[in-house]
């Protein structure tokens, strides 16, 4: 290798955020695919509203409770073989739910697909903290956010057309393919760090080095501080974000079509592209939101203006919107309302990825799933009570009331984040 060709940086970071951001885009494929085949799969096995409110909320039970553990599994095992098992897992459960013959298997298989998604996204994290500069570690979570609704649209849309030509239970045995398909594809390309890839040079080891100090120290396997992190006091506001928009993506990814069906009389296939379109929204909003929260660091030095301030503004503008659209009678009209709202709280995520790495510093995985853990308990109750709020009001237009005051409250959250409180290690081991 010539001396030029060394000082420039080889793109393997790249290369690694792309198979993430592949692995979050099937796992959102699969999960969202539920929520627009529910009408179908509960009128073929007679399921009752309650019912089926419960198998999509099932996943989020296992979800939310196995994040911890997921990212202790990839903190001690490392990344890669975290992430292969994870996928693996995901794909035989999304098979399961093609052949499940009634509601037991059903539940059975969203608690199996919960907990190896549980263990993904802290692993994807980690493994974001590893290869992504400082200064576009922001960007890095909102690419891999991306992909989730790259995998929640493509659901909306494909589960759609699909299930008016084809069984549905043949739909998810196809959706549990690209799994496999992906692990064989990581198990042959990934390594945990730079330092492990023989693909990288110096100097891309040399861009990347701030986080590599950090990574250094991840490798001596201290021990976890947990009551540092359970009386960070920013951490359980940074919860309390994450649980409001939790529980307000949840509405939108699985009683949602439902909801378009009852309220606005649209089509199984029509509700499906609305959903869609909404997903679109937040698409866009992951991939801006992580281009503006590292802006404004960059632009400021500050890293609370860069993550408080947007999380603050654009909760509360979806917040507003959410409200102006129950006042809505033309369909077209709310749904480009609900669409820039959810694009105004997609970018929120980014930061929200990005200050579990400012404020978890060697133990990223430990805060991330926390964090996780907290927004998918309120997403697992979500469904249930959106479930329970109908068959006690019989309004669905309530619902959107509730999720507006909900996200206004995940604004107030915000305010109290300060990132600049970092974890460190106990004394005894630092």
């Amino acid at each position: 290798m010539t001396h030029s060709e060394e000082s420039q940086p080889t793109t393997v970071r790249y290369q690694v955020l792309a198979l993430l951001t592949l692995s979050s885009a099937i796992a959102y494929l699969t999960r969202s695919a539920v929520s627009v085949a529910e009408s179908t799969i509960r009128d073929d096995l007679g399921l009752s509203l309650v019912q089926s409110g419960t198998v999509m909320g099932m996943f989020f039970w296992s979800y939310a409770l196995l994040q911890i553990p997921g990212g202790w599994l990839a903190y001690e095992k490392g990344a890669k073989y975290a992430l292969i098992l994870f996928m693996v897992c995901g794909a035989a459960a999304t098979f399961c739910i093609g052949i499940a013959p009634g509601l037991w298997l059903l539940l059975l298989a969203q608690l199996v697909m919960g907990a190896a998604q549980a263990g993904l996204f802290p692993a994807a994290c980690y493994s974001i903290s590893h290869w992504a500069p400082v200064t576009r570690r922001a960007f890095a979570c909102g690419v891999f956010t991306m992909g989730m609704q790259v995998g929640a649209v493509a659901a909306s849309i494909l589960t759609a057309e699909l299930i008016e030509d084809i069984d549905w239970r043949l739909v998810f045995v196809i959706y549990s393919i690209p799994g496999f398909i992906w692990a064989v594809v990581f198990w042959n390309s990934f390594h945990n760090s730079p330092q492990d890839d023989p693909n990288v040079n110096s100097a891309e080891r040399r861009l990347i080095q701030p986080l590599e100090n950090a990574s250094e120290s991840r490798m001596q396997k201290k021990s976890v501080p947990w009551m540092k992190i359970l009386q960070h006091r920013g951490i359980w506001f940074l919860c309390g974000q994450q649980v409001c928009r939790g529980a307000g993506y949840m509405f939108f990814a699985s009683w949602f079509p439902t909801f378009l069906q009852e309220t606005r009389n649209v089509s199984v296939k029509e509700s499906g592209y609305l959903q869609a379109l909404v997903f679109s929204g937040t698409l866009v909003g992951c991939l801006c939101g992580g281009w503006l929260t590292d802006w404004l660091l960059n632009r400021t030095g500050n890293l609370r203006l860069s993550r408080s301030l947007v999380g603050t503004t654009f909760l509360m503008a979806c917040s507003l919107l959410i409200l102006a659209a129950w006042f809505v009678e033309s369909t077209t009209v709310a749904m480009g309302l609900l669409t820039l709202g959810v694009f105004f709280a997609a970018l929120a995520g980014p930061c929200a990825f990005s200050a579990t790495m400012d404020i978890g510093g060697d133990y990223v995985p430990q805060v991330f799933g926390l964090m996780n853990m907290t927004g998918n308990l309120a997403a697992a109750a979500c469904p249930v009570f959106v479930g329970y709020l109908f068959r006690v009001t019989t309004n669905w237009g309530l619902v959107l009331l509730v999720f507006a005051a909900i996200y206004a409250l995940g604004a107030a959250s915000w305010l109290f984040v300060d990132v600049g409180e970092k974890i460190h290690p106990d004394k005894s081991e630092a």
